[in-house]
C-alpha cells in the first residue's frame, strides 16, 4: 500500500520529531566526510541538520514521496543537498557514483519490508572508516497504536482496514548490535522512551490525535474515502487517546519509545586487519 504523505501535518511536532536524529548523529563520529545520505530523508529538515553538521560533505536525500520531497526543495533554498525520488527498497548505492562515508535513516525503516536485509546490504556498501545509524519507532504496543487497532476492529469497514493497520515489527536493540557484528561493524545500540509534552499552551484540541495524523493513522485515513466512514472512526478514537493521554497542567504527556544503532566500519591495518 502506497501512502500519501501531508508535509504539513508532519511538521507540526518538527521539535519533537527533530530530537531523535540529534541524539542519533551524536553518536556518529566521522568528522569530514565527503559523501553522505540520508535514506527516508521526509520533507527535509533531517537532511538539512545532515548538510550543517558536515557542510563540506555532498549530502543526498532520498525518499519514495513526492509530496514530501517537494517540501524538502522548498525548505533547501540555498540547495545544500541533492534529493532523489525512489524506494529505498530498490535504490543502488552505486549510482552516487562513490561509496558513502555516511548513511543516515531516521524513522524509515518501520515502514520498510526487509528492513533487515537492507542494513546489511548498506553496511557493505560503506566506505572503510564509514558510518550507518538508524533509528526507528518502537511503539507499536503504546496506546496510540493499540487503541488505532481496537477501534479499526470494530469498525464497519474493519475487513478494508486490516491491511491499512498492518506494521512491521522493528527489531529489538540485540538484534540489530548482532545484525551490525556480523556485516563488520563495531556497533553501538540503545532504546529510548521519550516524554514528550505536546501543547503545553492548550492550542490544539487533540495533540495526539494530530501526532498519529502525520504518520500512523495516514494509511487508516487513505482507506477510509468515505466521510461518514472516518468521521464515525475519528470520533470513536479520538474519545480513547484522549482517555489515554489526557491533558495535564503541563500539556499532554506522550511517551514514545525509539531503537538506535550506529554501526562504524574500522578501517583495515597493515596486515588487514582493523
Amino acid at each position: 500500500m502506497s501512502t500519501t504523505w501531508d508535509p504539513q501535518q508532519y511538521a507540526l511536532f518538527s521539535d519533537h520529531r527533530a530530537r531523535p536524529l540529534g541524539d542519533l548523529l551524536g553518536r556518529v563520529g566521522a568528522t569530514s566526510p565527503r559523501l553522505v545520505v540520508d535514506l527516508g530523508c521526509g520533507n527535509g529538515p533531517s537532511t538539512l541538520s545532515v548538510a550543517q553538521r558536515w557542510p563540506r560533505a555532498r549530502v543526498v536525500g532520498v525518499d519514495n514521496s513526492p509530496q514530501m520531497l517537494a517540501a524538502a526543495r522548498d525548505l533547501d533554498s540555498h540547495g545544500l543537498v541533492e534529493l532523489v525520488e525512489a524506494d529505498v527498497r530498490t535504490w543502488d548505492v552505486s549510482t552516487l557514483g562513490a561509496a558513502p562515508d555516511v548513511i543516515v535513516t531516521n524513522a524509515t525503516l518501520q515502514w520498510v519490508p526487509g528492513h533487515l536485509n537492507l542494513l546489511t546490504r548498506w553496511a557493505a556498501a560503506l566506505a572503510p572508516d564509514g558510518w550507518l545509524a538508524m533509528q526507528v519507532p518502537a511503539n507499536l504496543d503504546a496506546p496510540s497504536h493499540a487503541l488505532m487497532r481496537e477501534v479499526a476492529q470494530a469498525h464497519p469497514a474493519a475487513d478494508r482496514l486490516r491491511p491499512a493497520l498492518a506494521r512491521l515489527e522493528v527489531a529489538t536493540p540485540a538484534a540489530y548490535v548482532e545484525l551490525f557484528g556480523a556485516a563488520g561493524l563495531e556497533v553501538d545500540a540503545w532504546e529510548t522512551t521519550y516524554q514528550h509534552v505536546l501543547d503545553p499552551l492548550a492550542r490544539q484540541d487533540s495533540p495526539v490525535l494530530e501526532w498519529v495524523s502525520g504518520t500512523g493513522l495516514r494509511p487508516v485515513l487513505e482507506a477510509l474515502p468515505d466521510a461518514g466512514e472516518r468521521a464515525a472512526f475519528l470520533r470513536e478514537y479520538d474519545a480513547r487517546l484522549r482517555a489515554a493521554y489526557p491533558r495535564t497542567s503541563v500539556g499532554v504527556i506522550f511517551p514514545f519509545r525509539r531503537v538506535f544503532a550506529v554501526g562504524h566500519r574500522p578501517v583495515a591495518g597493515p596486515t588487514g586487519r582493523p
